[in-house]
This record gives C-alpha cells, sequence and structure tokens, in this order.
C-alpha cells in the first residue's frame, strides 16, 4: 500500500502540489490526469524523491519513505522505477546496456562501471527486452531507435530493477497513434502479469479511461477527482480541463486483449 499523506510541495509562495492525500493498493493502475501545470510530474517526484516535499508523508506498507537517506534512500529509487517523456536513455550506449543501467542498485558499483555484467544480468535484460518485442535491436545504439522504441527500451530497463512501482510521466507525450498503443499495452502488461503498481500521468483522457483501473484528476495542486474511470463523465472533465478539454477527449487506441498467460522473464 502506497499513501501520501497531506503531501505539499512549495517554491516561494506557490503551491505546486497542495495537501494531497491518497491511498493506493499495490497492483493498481492509476492514471494521473490534468491541465499542464497542474502538479502531475512534481507529485510523481516526489514519490521517487527526486523532488523533496515541504511538508507531509509518503508511506509504504508502513515505512516512512520521506525519512529515508543514503543506502535505503537508494534502495527505495530501486523499488520505485521511473520512466519520463523523453526516455532519458544513454543514445551512445548499445540497447542491451541501457537496459542493465537497471541493475545499478543491485550490482557492486566497480562491476557496472567497468561493464562486467554477469551471464545471468545479460539474459535479464534480454528477457525483457523479448517481452516488449525489441531483443533483436539490442546491439543497436540507443539514438538509432524510433521514439516508440526507445520507451519500450526504457520500460525494459524500469523492469530489470524488478521494482515495486513505476511512475511514468508522460509516457506517450512525444509518440504517435501506434506507439502510443505499443508503450501503453507495455505498461499494462507489466502491471497485470506481475502485479507491480502503476501511477502514470496521462495527457489524453480517452488513453487514461482505456487502461487505468483508477483516476486521480489534479488542478492546482490539488486532488479535485478521484474514482474509477467510468465515473469521469464529459460533464467532469469539462470541468477539470475547461477550455483544454476538446483536446484531451481525442479517442484512443484500444488496449490489446492480454493473454491468460504470459511467459515471464528469469528476473532474479
Amino acid at each position: 500500500m502506497l499513501v501520501l499523506d497531506g503531501l505539499s510541495k512549495r517554491y516561494g509562495d506557490t503551491f505546486a502540489v497542495a495537501d494531497v492525500s491518497l491511498e493506493i493498493p499495490a497492483g493498481g493502475f492509476v492514471g494521473i490526469i490534468g491541465r499542464s501545470g497542474a502538479g502531475k510530474s512534481t507529485l510523481l517526484r516526489m514519490v521517487n524523491r527526486l523532488a523533496e516535499p515541504s511538508a507531509g508523508r509518503i508511506l509504504v506498507d508502513g515505512q516512512d519513505v520521506t525519512r529515508l537517506s543514503g543506502r535505503r534512500l537508494h534502495s527505495w529509487r530501486a523499488d520505485c522505477a521511473m520512466i519520463f517523456q523523453q526516455f532519458n536513455l544513454v543514445g551512445r550506449l548499445d540497447v542491451l546496456t541501457n537496459v542493465l543501467l537497471g541493475r545499478l542498485q543491485r550490482t557492486p558499483g566497480w562491476r557496472s562501471l567497468l561493464k562486467l555484467w554477469t551471464h545471468e544480468e545479460k539474459a535479464i535484460a534480454l528477457s525483457a527486452l523479448d517481452q516488449f518485442d525489441i531483443a533483436q535491436v539490442a546491439a543497436q545504439r540507443a539514438d538509432s531507435l524510433s521514439g516508440g522504441q526507445q520507451q519500450r527500451v526504457a520500460i525494459a530497463r524500469a523492469l530489470v530493477q524488478e521494482p515495486r512501482i513505476i511512475l511514468a510521466d508522460e509516457p506517450i507525450a512525444s509518440l504517435d497513434p501506434r506507439n502510443t498503443k505499443t508503450v501503453m499495452d507495455a505498461l499494462l502488461r507489466i502491471n497485470k502479469h506481475y502485479g507491480i503498481t502503476v501511477l502514470c500521468n496521462l495527457h489524453s483522457l480517452d488513453i487514461a479511461r482505456l487502461y487505468c483501473d483508477r483516476l486521480v484528476g489534479m488542478a492546482a495542486g490539488r486532488v479535485v477527482f478521484d474514482g474509477a474511470p467510468e465515473a469521469l463523465t464529459d460533464h467532469v472533465a469539462r470541468d477539470l480541463y475547461g477550455l483544454e478539454a476538446g483536446e484531451v477527449m481525442d479517442a484512443g487506441p484500444a488496449p490489446d486483449t492480454l493473454p491468460a498467460a504470459l511467459p515471464q522473464p528469469a528476473l532474479a
């Protein structure tokens, strides 16, 4: 259980996030929606401790994440993987090495610095790439891939961290409809078949309704909607987005029907 208790982030006299309290059971797929500047990205970055809260607490199974430091904070960041809009890959490195970077928190520093990855670690990384149909590009430079391929590499990197939670910050913002569907299907597969909690900032309401089992709407740093996708009516959406509502209510692609069982990578 992830609990946000009165979480706030203040910059001077302005609150980017103001007194947010949420309870998110393990295994959920939660979409965070709202206008640009609503506080969605700041909220996710606080959960990962990339941004320090000004007030409030973050609790995971009773552990106060806001008090962690040093190795315990590094361990939490391994348990709480981030996926960014701009992929955050090392373009000059090959795809396999980029995925293996997800193992840094679980690998001795001297060995990762010298790129002395074990056969088991390489097998884990290749298995993750195979899950998203991109194992064939493992030897290519990351910057030679399309945007959709790069985002799938970023998701594979997150998966090999063996996280409890994945935080995806606008992961499809720069993608075309075909790659949008591919990336969202990949996140849904991780959520359903590995039971990993996913918190995903999304711009398109229709994408959010299709893929998420719960939506949290933010405005001016505060939670103004929290419920099932079907409860987010067009009327509520227009109240949430105002003049932007027409831009975010385009029809999105339907997710793939997931098979009853999926071969899982041999994650340690």
